[in-house]
């Protein structure tokens, strides 16, 4: 290092001690454009029909879903949104089975049939439970007629499973402590600790109401949890996890900005 630069490097040091006035932070909003996933530019209209939903009793996740996402895309997205009633594509798919059933030949009767049939009727279903209903997004038929229905709109549709779930383990929390010197300070703490709370795990699929054809498809998981003495109300935390996956979903359909900040020092 030359005695020039050991002289430059001393005089910044000193000024930079001397004059702290001298130097100005300043914060400015920066926006990042995102594309979306997805073209839309054939539709003017978006049906958001319903959902194969399961998981909690608490929660009727299907009709929560469906007006969430009407009222996300009403004022985020340039589709015009349909207004019609929910649909629970599980009473769907259990109606067609119900048809094929009526059309094959009669069997011979089963006195526990009808106590089966209402007992799935009424519990939930889990994520294992749904997957055989699934084969709703292949009928390329139901759909186009359904599009056909609702003058050929994008049709937004899939599976939302919400439930409860109950985790252990060793926590990193943050404490506050006096130190030697008596003065306050944070540290960390690992401990055991039981926490409870909920899982959401949605499929979003979009479907052309022209064809019935599956144009994409979109999966997240976000789970939040709390100490278990803690009461949160199931409906606050689907809400609160469908806050984290909206942007996302909403940037399937059209462009949008993540804003940020930077700091500048001048």
């Amino acid at each position: 290092m030359t005695v020039r630069s050991v002289a430059a490097i001393a005089s910044l040091a000193l000024a930079l001690a001397v004059s702290p006035a001298c130097v100005s932070f300043y914060e400015i909003g920066i926006e990042t454009p995102i594309q979306a996933k997805l073209d839309t530019s054939p539709f003017q209209r978006v049906l958001v029909l319903g959902f194969l939903s399961g998981g909690t009793k608490d929660v009727d996740v299907n009709s929560e879903t469906v007006r969430l996402l009407r009222s996300q895309l009403r004022t985020k997205s340039n589709l015009k949104v349909i207004d019609s009633d929910v649909i629970s594509l599980v009473d769907v798919v259990d109606k067609m089975k119900g048809n094929l059933a009526t059309s094959a030949p009669a069997a011979t009767p089963d006195p526990t049939a009808n106590t089966v049939a209402a007992k799935d009727k009424n519990d939930a279903k889990s994520e294992k439970d749904l997957q055989p209903y699934e084969q709703i997004f292949a009928d390329v038929a139901y759909w186009k007629k359904l599009g056909e229905e609702y003058q050929n709109p994008l049709i937004v549709t899939g599976v939302v499973y919400f439930t409860d779930i109950n985790k252990s383990g060793i926590v990193e929390t943050p404490k506050e402590i006096m130190n030697n010197l008596g003065q306050r300070q944070v540290v960390s703490v690992r401990q055991w600790l039981d926490r409870k709370g909920f899982a959401i795990a949605p499929k979003f699929i979009f479907i052309d109401g022209r064809t019935g054809t599956q144009l994409y498809t979109d999966s997240y998981r976000e789970e939040t949890l709390y100490q278990a003495a803690q009461n949160t109300p199931a409906l606050s935390s689907y809400f609160e996890l469908m806050d984290r996956l909206i942007p996302g979903f909403l940037n399937t359909l059209s462009s949008q900005k993540i804003k940020s900040t930077r700091t500048l020092i001048k």
